[in-house]
């Protein structure tokens, strides 16, 4: 069966209206060298279903799943436990096929579970207003710097050491091509850099990560007085939205901008996404805040409705006025948030950050009583650092092929730098278990002889 049902007739039809001979003559404007000249080499040119699903069976056949092995790799996307109920909800029709909310009327199921997710990320992150989400973390830390700047009317973002490396990429990318200057700092290692003495006049904002890339946790409130004082905006990155129902909230310590990634909750790891960015600030920053804002109103019979108060977008009004070009939401991974957190209530949550940095502490004291294995921090949350006598990165490798994910090695997200050759991050979730501590333990043992 021919995905397309054309017939060669109608091919010749359309082509002949178009005005040309063949379909190739389509193509004759990509230039020879970047054409495929023959067949690729055992690729067949077509299979049915039951081989190709044979096939995909074989590659996964060779990669080792988080399920299926000790897994102890954070770094930005973790793994923790989404009950059923969570995927079951998020399957059915009317929110699995829901776009955009434009009408009102017609949306009131997608535009309330929007407002209750404004809701949570707010009291989760201690800030006054939240919007409908944001594609991910990563990019909603670049949209922050950029509010910064409109906010500030300045042009320079100082990047913590500790800023998660893809995070900082990602702002650094958008600051070449909107014509701003990002600051790096070096790798913040040891939890100690101290980022007041760079801010200046040209300061439009200093973003920080906590927890750590390195898994430090601090309080970033001497930080915010700084950059108050010489009017800038103080940005908190968060990677591991767990941390909140344990950790002081970033609004708690004078925070502008709180960026977050919602992964943890509702969504299970894959591959890279999708995710969901949670983005909040302050009541007076609101009309510079990219992407929506779903309000709570009163409908013409005087019942409770909501609606999409704000929407300073490009598609909306003049577009070099628009604060974002996010066009829509991350919807279903931030109902997907929604769920999950609203199973847990706060006791549960607050009792899952518990769970998370007690296996965490497990964890550390197994991996600090190796022989030449330094824990580097001395504090942390699910998520730490220890240096290993040898480079990391082999030696991750090595544990693969013993089937244990045995951490990230530095390295990988930080090449070229030989400061972190060594250095190895662990994270354990509730996942974590003591039967999978035991294996990655003796293992280590055995590779670093």
């Amino acid at each position: 069966m021919r995905y397309l049902p054309l017939t060669d007739a109608d091919r010749r039809e359309m082509l002949a209206k178009i005005g040309v001979r063949s379909v190739d003559e389509l193509f004759k404007d990509v230039p020879p060298s970047a054409r495929l000249g023959a067949k690729v080499a055992g690729l067949p040119d077509h299979q049915g279903e039951l081989e190709i699903e044979r096939a995909f069976q074989s590659l996964a056949a060779r990669s080792v799943s988080p399920a299926s092995a000790p897994f102890f790799i954070g770094a930005g996307a973790y793994r923790h436990h989404v009950p059923a109920t969570v995927d079951y909800l998020i399957q059915r029709g009317e929110f699995l096929t829901s776009y955009t909310p434009y009408q009102p009327e017609i949306t009131q199921g997608t535009l309330q579970y929007l407002f209750e997710f404004q809701t949570q990320v707010t009291l989760l992150t201690g800030m006054e207003v939240a919007n409908a989400s944001m594609y991910d973390g990563s990019t909603g830390a670049s949209e922050a710097v950029l509010m910064a700047n409109r906010v500030t009317r300045r042009h320079k973002a100082l990047l913590s050491g500790g800023l998660h490396p893809q995070y900082r990429a990602v702002i650094e990318t958008a600051a070449k091509w909107e014509g701003f200057s990002a600051v790096a700092s070096k790798p913040d290692i040891s939890g100690l850099e101290d980022l007041i003495a760079a801010i200046d006049k040209d300061t439009s904002c200093v973003v920080v990560q906590n927890p750590s890339f390195f898994g430090h946790v601090r309080d970033f409130g001497k930080l915010a007085e700084a950059c108050h004082a010489a009017g800038a905006l103080l940005i908190v990155v968060v990677t591991e939205v767990v941390s909140l129902g344990l950790l002081k909230p970033p609004g708690e310590m004078g925070a502008d901008i709180v960026v977050c990634e919602g992964q943890s909750l509702g969504n299970g790891l894959g591959f890279g996404g999708p995710y969901v960015g949670l983005f909040a600030t302050r009541e007076k920053y609101m009309r510079q805040m990219p992407g929506r804002l779903c309000g709570e109103t009163v409908d013409a019979d005087g019942k409770r409705g909501f609606v999409l108060t704000l929407s300073t977008r490009e598609q909306h009004i003049r577009r070099e006025k628009a604060t974002s070009n996010i066009c829509t939401n991350a919807g279903l991974c931030a109902l997907a948030f929604t769920i999950h957190l609203t199973l847990l209530g706060e006791a549960g949550f607050r009792r899952l950050a518990e769970i998370n940095h007690a296996k965490a502490s497990e964890l550390a004291d197994r991996m600090s009583a190796i022989p030449g294995v330094k824990l580097l921090n001395d504090s942390f949350f699910n998520e730490f650092a220890v240096a290993l006598p040898k480079p990391a990165a082999p030696i991750v490798e090595a544990l693969a092929r013993k089937r244990i994910l045995g951490g990230l090695p530095v390295s990988r997200l930080i090449p070229n730098d030989p400061s972190v050759a060594n250095l190895l991050l662990l994270a354990a979730t509730e996942t974590a278990t003591e039967a999978g501590m035991e294996p990655l333990v003796a293992a280590l043992k055995e590779v670093l002889q």
